[in-house]
């Protein structure tokens, strides 16, 4: 097996994601005790937790829960879905069944690390950039012209992490009927849906396709990373059934704990995603006055979807000072551009990443804002 490299997210968070005091680039929405996800328990949940046995579970997960994900689609049932101990290693397992020595995947950037460095590890991976200058558009066209002969998938991130990019309905439909057509399988990472703003969640790629793969997890849109509880749902049974004698070789089965309280929240869902996208809402006035105090420094525009957005830094330092000296100095937490550097394709330099789904951003952005006019020798903001 080839060895990969660091995992530049991960090994930044080891220093850092317990360490400073404000975490300001969180990727998941606010997240709820215990004793609050038990009280969103119906009855049969509630009885499920209460008379819990620690043994094994099912490896393609508890057929209550993989029923629950599929009433999340339109036109699937439970046999269509296999959980996974989150989603990554839901990524690492697919990316080795679908792909081999010889193929070509084409995958979009920036993303999320795993998306193109496990599929270089075992195929030719070509990139596709989101562009800034496009509004983090989907380019259908792009991706037709770089399938090759020997693509065997396309793997895509929406609502876009870092970008918080959403694309147009029609071109994420386009790019559907694209893979289908040609015969090639899209890997459709889909865990900021349902946090989208001032429109519509897109249909889901197994809801569009026969063969398109939809991953999604309890740790996003749900903010219940704690679980580790991610699925991918599709209609090919012989590709799940690919996927669950490689889990064999990973964690064989999910926790029993974890399913159950899965099960809880999906079966409140809506109710989670309702307050999660007004938690998104609520604070989204706090980040919008920030950055409109500092116009010569940042280029901001909200996300489309999901709680990351991936604003422009302007400042003479770069961005990777600012991030540097911004956690040692007042410990907020930034993503700098160099975690989203991309093998496959230039990405911009000047960006970072921001997390605007938890509660209370405004201590750390006014740490942030007085850090900044320190640096500016201007008088902080009396309001």
């Amino acid at each position: 097996m080839p060895t990969l490299p660091d995992f530049r997210l991960e090994t930044f968070f080891s220093r850092w994601e317990f360490a400073a005091r404000h975490h300001l680039t969180a990727s998941d929405a606010q997240t709820m005790s215990l004793a609050e996800l038990l009280d969103l328990a119906d009855d049969d949940s509630r009885a499920r937790w209460e008379g819990l046995t620690l043994g094994y579970t099912e490896t393609y997960g508890m057929p209550e829960l993989r029923s629950a994900i599929a009433a999340t689609y339109d036109g699937l049932d439970a046999a269509d879905v296999l959980c996974f101990a989150g989603a990554e290693e839901a990524i690492y397992l697919a990316m080795h069944v679908l792909l081999d020595a010889g193929d070509h995947a084409v995958v979009l950037t920036p993303n999320y690390q795993a998306a193109e460095t496990i599929p270089l590890s075992i195929a030719e991976v070509t990139g596709v950039a989101l562009r800034p200058e496009d509004g983090w558009a989907l380019d259908v066209d792009a991706i037709a012209k770089a399938l090759r002969p020997n693509t065997r998938l396309v793997s895509v991130n929406f609502p876009n992490n870092p970008t918080g990019a959403v694309p147009d309905p029609d071109a994420w439909r386009a790019l559907v009927a694209l893979c289908d057509e040609r015969g090639i399988r899209l890997f459709s990472d889909e865990v900021y849906r349902g946090l989208e703003r001032d429109r519509p969640p897109l249909p889901q790629a197994a809801e569009l396709s026969d063969s398109a793969v939809s991953l999604n997890v309890m740790s996003k849109a749900y903010g219940l990373p704690g679980l580790r509880i991610g699925w991918i749902a599709c209609r090919d049974r012989e590709l799940l059934g690919r996927l669950e004698r490689a889990k064999h070789y990973t964690s064989i089965c999910n926790s029993a704990p974890s399913e159950v309280l899965a099960l809880m929240a999906l079966r409140a869902g809506e109710r989670i995603l309702t307050r999660n996208r007004a938690i998104i809402a609520a604070n989204l006035p706090s980040f919008d006055a920030f950055f409109a105090r500092f116009p010569d420094l940042f280029a901001w525009s909200p996300p489309q979807g999901g709680c990351v957005a991936y604003p422009r830094y302007l400042g003479e330092d770069g961005v990777e000072e600012m991030c540097r000296s911004l956690v040692e100095e007042e410990g907020v937490l930034l993503l700098p551009a160099s975690i989203y550097r991309s093998e496959l394709t230039p990405v911009p330099g000047d960006r970072f990443r921001v997390g605007v789904g938890r509660h209370g951003p405004q201590e750390a952005l006014d740490l942030w804002a007085a850090w900044l006019d320190r640096r500016l020798a201007r008088p902080a903001d009396p309001t």
